[in-house]
């Protein structure tokens, strides 16, 4: 099923990049992450999107890094999301989503997304889309079985947050006009995010799992 993602992923850039000189949007996969490309991408990046399903995805370094470099929030109340949204504001950070008390009793209730996929008519346009084949016309079936699994279970409640997904990306784009509050807000999260630092996290660590005390180094060094 993560294989198809991609493959969808690869499917809607082969439409989007084929209009790119008239709309200026590409989407570009770059290869072999690693440290020294993501010193390139978090500088680069207006947007950070960490749209994990609230209560599946621990934490992350990625999007404290986005932040420390200006980039504004989009994202759940999901792992260190949390924790950015308190030190930057709730003002400077796009929200969307369920919690995860939320995602745990739509569960208990019993999950139906395919009412969700009735009701919501932007929602359905998108997913019939998808079915139609239009991301990939040599094989018009291809994506089935992604569209069905998200209509039968929905396991990470994808079409439940939808709806506010949509809302809180037209909020983005919004934001994104007024030049001067967009980078009032980047400048806000650089400057408030300086608690996500190793020192920090290495020192709790030592104080409240591990219980170990500091070495005191004597002047001139250990001896």
């Amino acid at each position: 099923m993560a294989k198809l993602i991609i493959r969808l992923i690869t499917g809607i850039a082969d439409v989007v990049n084929q209009d790119s000189a008239r709309t200026g949007i590409q989407v570009v996969f770059l290869p072999n992450y690693r440290v020294s490309l993501a010193e390139r991408i978090f500088p680069a990046s207006d947007l950070s999107e960490q749209i994990s399903t609230a209560g599946k995805e621990a934490s992350g370094t990625g999007n404290m890094k986005f932040a420390l470099n200006g980039a504004l929030t989009i994202g759940t109340l999901d792992g260190a999301n949390i924790e950015i949204r308190d030190a930057v504001g709730p003002e400077n950070f796009f929200l969307f989503g369920l919690t995860a008390d939320e995602v745990m009793e739509r569960k208990r209730a019993g999950y139906r997304p395919k009412e969700i996929y009735r009701r919501d008519e932007l929602l359905r346009g998108v997913l019939d889309l998808v079915r139609s084949g239009f991301f990939s016309p040599e094989d018009p079936r291809l994506f089935h079985p992604l569209v069905d699994s998200l209509l039968e279970h929905d396991e990470y409640l994808v079409l439940a947050d939808f709806a506010d997904y949509a809302r809180a990306q037209r909020e983005v784009a919004a934001a994104w006009k007024d030049g001067e509050g967009w980078t009032r807000k980047a400048i806000l999260n650089v400057a408030r995010v300086g608690r996500f630092s190793s020192d920090r996290t290495i020192r709790e660590y030592a104080q409240d799992i591990w219980r170990i005390q500091p070495v005191q180094v004597p002047p001139g060094g250990a001896r």
